[in-house]
């Protein structure tokens, strides 16, 4: 008679079996514009970045580790705050095996192997290291194919169409279009009304990371959270200072732009600079310290005199929309601040609600953004 263990082991065969029947074998065409082969839906999953769990959250919000089998160990770093949430709900991420990076050498592709992954999801910047590394070569030889997506370097041109790719992968494809058209009928609501007003636009500093060291200031030129500055209605003071997505200003620069607006990009970042100037905004922040924070950064030599901070129009926002497929209620945010008299009935906060009670596994807890100036 079979043994509890064999019956165990015979019925993990048949359920590997199963899913193997039902997968079928598709070609697609990745954010790097590569033909990529893979078995669809996949089954088993490394992600090159832990934040690429944003979008899996949004396409299986019920168990959105279900075909995670390893991945990079940034989530918890970059973001403590969600990955709190994420772990109090699916304690079993605390089990997936981690990595090092692709961009640093420290990937293993032998520990990735023995996971036997159908897919490893990259993101587009690490490309070239991987590349360099001839990661691309090893995992090719062994049968794992890489696929690329991308919602950092150009999150407003790549974000839904890794959206969809992923959502062809997992065999989600429903689920990948609603979300696309609720962030598309989001920006929208701000696109629109700029485009029929065609208001003054506000010069705006956004402070990459502000507080993050001690060096100012980082920021984004045309692309990312420079884009998101223009779409909303503002003039990005970086554009045509820095030419790539991210850079810096001096404060003599900075200075002499004389900004109207000052957005500083914050999060919880006490795993690389404990106790740091950083404003710490994210879910469940603790608004009067990210205040005190954020009026301390007024008092660096890179904003004496300049109109925001005569007006109290500093503001500081999540850092990570910069990298996650929720963009546009950093833009909805954005456009509010720049044009209050424009955007009186919006609710950038009631968007992100939404898209919490939509489409995340996690519940909503504000946190995000905070003000010098009330709204």
């Amino acid at each position: 008679m079979p043994t509890p263990l064999l019956k165990a082991a015979a019925g993990a065969v048949l359920a590997l079996a199963a899913t193997t029947a039902l997968a079928e074998e598709i070609t697609v065409t990745d954010i790097a514009g590569r033909q990529v082969t893979v078995d669809a839906p996949v089954n088993r999953v490394i992600l090159g970045e832990g934040r690429q769990i944003y979008l899996l959250g949004a396409l299986q919000p019920e168990n959105p580790f279900e075909h995670v089998v390893g991945w990079r160990e940034d989530f918890s770093q970059a973001d403590p705050d969600n990955y709190a949430s994420y772990a109090a709900k699916f304690p079993e991420l605390e089990d997936i095996p981690t990595f090092g990076g692709f961009k640093d050498g420290t990937f293993d592709v032998e520990q990735a192997a023995a996971l036997q992954p159908d897919v490893v999801l990259m993101n587009l910047e690490a490309k070239t290291a991987t590349e360099d590394a001839a990661y691309d070569d090893k995992l090719a030889r062994l049968g794992i194919p890489i696929v690329y997506v991308d919602f950092r370097e150009a999150p407003l041109e790549h974000t839904t169409p890794s959206m969809r790719l992923m959502g062809e992968l997992l065999g989600e494809q429903e689920a990948a279009e609603a979300f696309i058209d609720f962030s598309e009928t989001q920006m929208a609501r701000v696109t629109e009304t700029i485009e029929t007003a065609d208001p003054e636009r506000p010069k705006v500093f956004i402070d990459r990371a502000g507080g993050y060291s001690e060096e100012c200031c980082m920021s984004f030129g045309p692309g990312n959270f420079g884009e998101y500055v223009e779409i909303a209605g503002g003039s990005n003071i970086a554009d045509g200072i820095i030419p790539n997505t991210f850079g810096t200003l001096n404060p003599e620069q900075i200075i002499a732009a004389n900004p109207d607006q000052v957005v500083v990009t914050g999060g919880n970042w006490n795993a690389y600079v404990p106790g740091g100037d950083w404003v710490g905004v994210g879910p469940g922040a603790d608004m009067d310290a990210a205040r005190t924070k954020l009026q301390a950064l007024t008092e660096r030599t890179a904003m004496t005199g300049i109109e925001a901070v005569e007006n109290d129009d500093v503001h500081a926002i999540w850092h990570q929309f910069y990298n996650s497929p929720y963009y546009f209620v950093a833009v909805q945010r954005l456009a509010k601040w720049f044009h209050p008299e424009l955007f009186a009935d919006l609710d950038p906060e009631a968007t992100l609600r939404e898209l919490h009670q939509r489409f995340l596994p996690v519940d909503y807890t504000p946190g995000y953004w905070v003000s010098l100036k009330d709204d």
